[in-house]
């Protein structure tokens, strides 16, 4: 995998780098190490999928199961809908069946998380908060005040309103585990990432990471546009989830930015037509960008604002489509039941190969104290200058025996730190309205959200807002009626 290229990481993962793993982060993840690294090694483990009804079951599970140096343990699948927690436990139990590991691997399921909890080693966060219930709501206000959106997950008015709906139950799920597995890391798949892992920061002493797959599967595109081998390829790459930058880029010492800027400038090209919101950004900011320029163009107040900036710059899926994800998210996630039903009927094929998800990686280099480089979302603590400390950042990590491990990255170039600031103030405000149940903080979450800002007034924003929480009051715990 390339991540063991990426240059801040590698050569400190062999004892060699000259970024120190901050003192402050050693010591927390020295303190929270149950066993001995070497005498982890061997040991049967048990792995807590919350949330077990999503999508990321499937891979992460399969992954875990293909870790060569483990013994086996337990899956404990944890879902509060019995439907989709059944197909789940059908599907891991076929899994295990198939991959030959009936004797070392068991599977269980429960809708009572604090008894899948007891004796957990890791704690996998795939939870969906009353998703479908809602992302009408998510796409369609917003979109009758001006404010367009693509996905709205992550930031901007349905991201914020995924972060309340979602956030209290995640603190809950952090205080259960405090008490009953303390010792346990914590693997937060769930978005809005970064309101998810500073929200986290308040409230729970355990060891947690934000996981994401834009890192991975950029990287693997920037060394095909690039046209090097994948493996061969060294980058630098720091920022934000969904945000981070590719600040260096090369192959045995030659910069490949030069290539990528050509073909971003024709702009029939594949790599242009993919990614236009990427490109053009790279071309005016410097380096390309981990998240889809659908995503991307939601966290940005260049893009969306007019309907000729539309026209130019948005294409179809994941490249900027208006309500896209509003629109197939029920359909996704009916699909996903249906594939299960297949698999476990054998009626399609069932992969067994292990992906770059992060995941069971992780579990490798804590099992084994091999140290293994993934990049992740953890707090601000002298890991990138120029952003806010005590904010969620994403950066390279080196997992090990002690946990995770964040490494320094020093500064981000001036304009791009300012564009991950311009996110980052609206994360901070979310997650405060999220923790304090605050439609003030809400309002001036949206306030501050680059996209909401560059089309309304603050006063439309309090309007707007006001009229998301009272359409989804029902599903924001803390939230009394206006």
């Amino acid at each position: 995998m390339a991540e063991t290229h990426t240059k801040q990481c590698q050569e400190q993962a062999q004892g060699q780098n000259e970024a120190q793993v901050t003192q402050q982060g050693h010591q927390a993840h020295t303190r929270a190490a149950r066993l001995l690294p070497g005498e982890r090694e061997g040991r049967r483990i048990k792995v807590v999928m919350l949330g077990a009804g999503s999508g990321f079951t499937q891979p992460l599970v399969t992954d875990i199961l293909n870790i060569p140096s483990l013994p086996g343990g337990e899956i404990a699948l944890v879902d509060i809908d019995t439907g989709r927690l059944e197909l789940a436990h059908q599907l891991v139990a076929k899994l295990i069946d198939i991959m030959g590991k009936e004797g070392s691997w068991s599977v269980s399921a429960t809708t009572e998380r604090r008894q899948a909890l007891r004796g957990a080693d890791y704690l996998v966060n795939c939870i969906e908060v009353s998703g479908t219930k809602a992302v009408k709501f998510d796409y369609e206000i917003p979109l009758k005040y001006g404010v367009d959106q693509c996905i709205g997950d992550t930031i901007g008015p349905g991201g914020l309103m995924k972060a309340l709906r979602t956030i209290p139950t995640w603190v809950e799920v952090l205080k259960d585990a405090e008490e009953i597995c303390p010792q346990a890391l914590v693997l937060n798949y769930t978005n809005p990432m970064s309101m998810m892992c500073l929200a986290a920061s308040k409230v729970t002493k355990m060891q947690v990471v934000g996981l994401c797959h834009s890192v991975q599967g950029t990287s693997h595109l920037l060394a095909r546009h690039a046209g090097v081998p994948y493996n061969e390829m060294q980058w630098k790459c720091a920022g934000i989830n969904h945000l981070a930058w590719f600040t260096e880029l090369t192959h045995n010492g030659r910069d490949l930015y030069p290539v990528l800027f050509e073909k971003a400038r024709d702009h029939n090209s594949e790599f242009y037509q993919g990614d236009p919101v990427r490109c053009d950004m790279m071309l005016h900011f410097g380096a390309f960008i981990t998240e889809s320029s659908g995503h991307l163009s939601e966290y940005l107040p260049y893009y969306r604002k007019r309907k000729d900036l539309m026209e130019k710059y948005i294409r179809s899926g994941y490249r900027g489509e208006s309500g896209f994800y509003a629109r197939n998210w029920p359909n996704w996630r009916r699909g996903t039941d249906e594939h299960r039903r297949k698999a476990i009927a054998g009626e399609v094929e069932i992969k067994t190969e292990r992906s770059w998800e992060y995941a069971s990686w992780i579990i490798e280099a804590h099992q084994t104290n091999r140290p293994f480089v993934i990049h992740g979302n953890v707090i601000n603590h002298g890991l990138i200058d120029n952003l806010p400390q005590g904010q969620c950042v994403e950066v390279a990590v080196m997992v090990d025996g002690n946990g995770f491990n964040p490494c320094r990255f020093g500064e981000l170039p001036p304009q791009m730190a300012a564009i991950c600031r311009s996110n980052m103030a609206m994360f901070e405000l979310g997650a405060i309205a999220a923790l304090e149940s605050s439609r003030e903080a809400a309002a001036h979450a949206l306030m501050l959200d680059p996209l909401t800002a560059a089309v309304l007034s603050p006063a439309e924003v309090k309007q707007m807002t006001e009229e998301l929480i009272e359409a989804e009051l029902e599903l924001l715990p803390g939230f009394q009626r206006g």
